[in-house]
């Protein structure tokens, strides 16, 4: 028998055992069942597989179809030219070319905040949150970090990190009272959620903002799902509704959904430019080589003058035309919110059965399971768009209706009659 030992995990903030022992079950069918890891042509709005099966995507994030704008497709283009370069692999706190100080500065007038640019929001969210549970991004005092159970994983992979510098907890979702407690018990604290959830629904930034107030709570939000599909210039949910935009709020939200581009937005309200270059220094991967390459600061500094433009506010009205449709045509529980996912309930045992059946109708649903969203709370997750028919919504209806969708109350014209 070896002496050697072995190791017994702690699971103090992650479970891998529960996430892959459960959710692969379900991945596994999935792809058994051709409705994950397809692969197939674009063109024109619609997908063309090699076995000439054809199907609309109903589960892409860019919600004004931005990504697909000549306008933006040409301003990676013409980056590139511009620039001369891809990516000049190295920090730019050592030597960088002009390409990402013009998108921030772009950015930084948009929205009317500080920006810094990440690759993504997980490289955001890895390096902003140990830099918060130390004090050094902040007031200087180390707050307790409470995640929402909810948050994104790309935050939620930062506790470890986190807690090597202060004390984790995790709340339930939006869980207001608990907030409130430990606000009265610890000096203080952040909290970490999405503004936007990619299962629907907005974070409840105004009771939020009331504890920012009372107990100088400090907020840390991902609103990607909003940005540019939401707000007066895209700002998105959070900046549109919360009272408190300073140095108590910090957001970090994507530019590849919405925004149709690439790369991620930092939002820092109230701070001062030192702050720029500790984010720059000390923000993890934010200080690595790894940056937004030439060609998605160009479609991100296109996308952006759309969002100055009134096309934008004319895409965002098509948008939530489409999500009125269809909600007047399938029940979930996000109906008559402006959020653009929605989450056809469907139990673990036919969630993918369904997807199989609306795929072959030709539009793509994607089914949703643990881990990602609870046991027992399966369902298709359908994404409205800007560039979506009247007819492909009707259709894609009828078609989750026959895979065992509840019917909305019936109105005049609806698959539901």
């Amino acid at each position: 028998m070896s002496e050697r030992k072995t190791t017994t995990p702690t699971h103090l903030y992650r479970n891998n055992d529960k996430l892959v022992g459960i959710g692969n079950t379900f991945w596994n069918m999935s792809y058994e069942n051709g409705v994950a890891g397809i692969v197939g042509d674009l063109r024109d709005g619609v997908f063309h597989m090699p076995d000439g099966h054809e199907f609309v995507n109903f589960t892409v994030c860019s919600y004004l179809d931005l990504d697909t704008h000549p306008k933006v497709i040409d301003g990676a283009v013409d980056a590139l030219r511009r620039f001369g370069v891809l990516d000049h692999c190295i920090p730019r706190t050592r030597v960088q070319t002009p390409v990402l100080l013009e998108l921030e500065a772009s950015l930084g007038e948009l929205f009317g905040a500080m920006v810094i640019s990440a690759i993504s929001t997980a490289a955001a969210s890895t390096g902003l949150l140990p830099l918060i549970a130390s004090g050094h991004l902040g007031n200087g005092t180390r707050p307790l970090m409470v995640f929402d159970k909810n948050a994104h994983v790309s935050m939620a992979n930062a506790k470890p990190s986190c807690a090597d510098e202060t004390e984790v907890v995790t709340s339930r979702h939006h869980d207001l009272d608990f907030l409130k407690d430990m606000c009265r018990t610890y000096e203080r604290v952040c909290y970490v959620v999405d503004g936007s959830d990619s299962l629907g629904g907005y974070a409840p930034v105004e009771e939020l903002a009331e504890l920012q107030e009372k107990y100088n709570l400090l907020v840390f939000y991902d609103d990607s799902h909003s940005l540019s599909a939401y707000g007066e210039r895209g700002i998105g949910y959070v900046r549109s509704h919360s009272p408190v935009l300073d140095e108590r709020t910090i957001t970090v939200a994507t530019l590849s959904k919405g925004f149709g581009a690439g790369g991620t937005a930092i939002l820092l309200d109230g701070y001062p430019e030192e702050t720029r270059r500790l984010v720059e220094r000390f923000a993890g991967p934010l200080g690595y080589s790894q940056k937004m390459n030439a060609a998605a600061v160009g479609a991100a500094i296109a996308s952006a003058e759309i969002h100055r433009t009134e096309e934008l506010t004319h895409l965002q009205g098509r948008l939530r035309s489409n999500i009125a449709l269809f909600d007047s045509l399938v029940t979930t529980e996000q109906a008559e919110s402006t959020f653009p996912i929605r989450v056809v309930p469907m139990s673990d045992a036919t969630v993918v059965e369904a997807a199989k059946q609306v795929f072959a109708a030709g539009f793509y649903t994607s089914p949703v399971f643990f881990p990602i969203v609870t046991r027992g709370t399966a369902g298709l997750r359908v994404m409205l768009r800007a560039g979506q028919t009247e007819d492909q919504i009707r259709r894609v209806s009828s078609a989750l209706i026959q895979a065992g969708a509840r019917p909305a109350t019936a109105v005049p014209g609806s698959v539901a009659e």
